[in-house]
């Protein structure tokens, strides 16, 4: 997420809005009518929830659906309806686990998706592959592994490629390590046939390749839940052009999840709040809180999926889509989707009307004097389902398990060879995780983004309105239809 002072230096000269926003004022009173102490409000919500309900709010758990109610309650009382689409996923939960090596206790993480061990662990012999990151089967080449636990770097292919090849090769259980400074919280990416798996820091990993043997003991569950996205959108504004927002809900199993991603449901939720006072807009504004975005992004890609089976036109109706997912984070950056590709190469097509989406926030920060870096349009988060379905999209991002270089601490302050955020994915993820600076810059953004496309998305797609729709079925009947189950 790197960029140059000088580059970056440059982002921030004030320029005239790339887009045809409408009255000036109005992204500055939604801006001001945004406030910092109202979304931290709502976080304190989310970890108070979680405080009660086992510090976290996991898809599937009643942390979830407590923080569900709550934003729902928020919603209705500022004169929305909110709307449930549920949807079937895995649940995944570690119960215990821990790693000893010839009496030594390491830390570590299961990867999401692991099977158990059997009861009391796995203990054996520890063995590297010949080719250290265990990729495919050659790479044990000459190596006897059978019933004991393979020891692999990260690196050349997907953890869950790691541990089904360990699998393969006859491994008992499978240890990865890092190949960077940081904690190694990975995700095997679905259930399958895996060796039991858990995950290591670099030092712990090459100090493990000293050992003779070690005992692994994962006790997890893996079972079939349901659990839904919250959806609620504007009654005013046209419904063939609609302008939609997002922030998954749910947090990892480990934590509270306050910055991942209490920060981008709390900011969004107040947008929504503030922006229900607004007497005119041109175009309806949809909200989603994703649900089990921890879990693969699981919500996001259900809803894209269902209007595409279901309603297309329906999905040709969102002008753009943006997502804020991590808006708080300590050792943060500002950072924006690189939807225009100036920075970093994205690695799927790129839908027309991205460039012109990222250009609404980053003409906010231009506006307003804020430095701001480009981030990559990766797809790591809720947005890929949409621009894999062809709709625009751009984002806001503090940053995450990415490094902080010496040139963003001259723009952003901080400090250089952390990440982003240290408490990522942990139970350190608590409202005192939350850099409010950085909060309140990004909730300013956001809202500023939301009035400026409920009232103009021509810059996107060409489309002005009045806020008439062009379309002949009743609001009631659009809703309905967007929200239906598919068969």
């Amino acid at each position: 997420m790197a960029a140059t002072v000088a580059a970056a230096v440059a982002a921030t000269t004030l320029t005239a809005p790339a887009t045809a926003a409408p009255n000036p004022n109005n992204a500055r009173k939604m801006a001001q009518a945004v406030k910092l102490s109202a979304v931290m409000e709502h976080l304190e919500e989310f970890q108070e929830i979680a405080d009660d309900n086992d510090g976290n709010r996991g898809a599937g758990t009643e942390g979830h659906e407590e923080s569900a109610e709550y934003v729902e309650e928020t919603l209705e009382d500022a004169g929305y309806r909110t709307k449930r689409q549920p949807f079937d996923f895995t649940y995944f939960e570690v119960v215990s686990s821990s790693l000893v090596a010839e009496g030594t206790t390491v830390e570590q993480r299961p990867m999401s998706y692991t099977p158990s061990t059997p009861v009391g662990g796995v203990t054996a012999a520890l063995v590297a592959p010949a080719v250290v990151t265990g990729c495919v089967i050659g790479d044990y080449a000459g190596v006897d592994v059978a019933g004991k636990i393979a020891v692999i770097s990260r690196g050349s292919c997907s953890f869950g490629t790691k541990a089904a090849v360990a699998k393969q090769a006859g491994a008992a259980a499978a240890v990865i390590y890092n190949n960077a400074d940081g904690e190694l919280n990975g995700t095997l990416g679905a259930p399958g046939d895996y060796a039991p798996t858990t995950g290591i820091t670099r030092a712990d990993g090459q100090a493990l390749l000293t050992k003779s043997s070690a005992t692994l003991d994962i006790q997890a569950i893996t079972e079939a839940r349901t659990t839904f996205n919250v959806i609620a959108e504007t009654r005013k504004g046209r419904a063939d052009n609609v302008v939609m927002l997002g922030a998954h809900l749910d947090s990892v199993h480990d934590g509270p999840g306050i910055n991942d991603n209490g920060s981008g449901s709390a900011a969004i939720l107040e947008t929504a709040v503030q922006l229900a006072r607004v007497k005119k807009l041109n175009n309806k504004v949809r909200f989603a809180w994703w649900g089990a975005e921890e879990l693969g992004l699981l919500g996001s890609e259900h809803y894209v999926a269902n209007l595409q089976e279901t309603d297309p036109a329906a999905l040709k109706d969102i002008a753009t889509y943006l997502n804020f997912d991590m808006v708080g984070s300590p050792n943060h950056i500002i950072g924006v989707y690189d939807a225009d590709e100036s920075t970093y190469p994205a690695p799927v097509p790129v839908p027309k009307g991205s460039a012109e989406t990222e250009d609404v926030l980053t003409d906010w920060f231009d506006d307003s004097g804020q430095a701001w870096v480009d981030t990559p349009f990766s797809g790591r988060s809720d947005y890929a389902a949409f621009i894999e379905a062809g709709v625009p999209a751009s984002g806001l991002f503090t940053g995450a398990d990415g490094v902080k270089t010496p040139a963003e601490v001259a723009l952003f302050g901080g400090t250089a060879g952390i990440i982003y955020d240290p408490n990522y994915h942990t139970p350190g993820d608590d409202i005192s995780n939350i850099n409010t600076g950085a909060l309140d810059i990004m909730s300013d953004a956001i809202a500023a983004a939301t009035i400026t496309l409920a009232q103009d998305t021509s810059a996107i797609n060409g489309k002005r309105s009045s806020g008439k729709s062009g379309k002949t079925a009743s609001t009631d009947e659009v809703w309905e239809g967007e929200l239906q189950e598919a068969s």
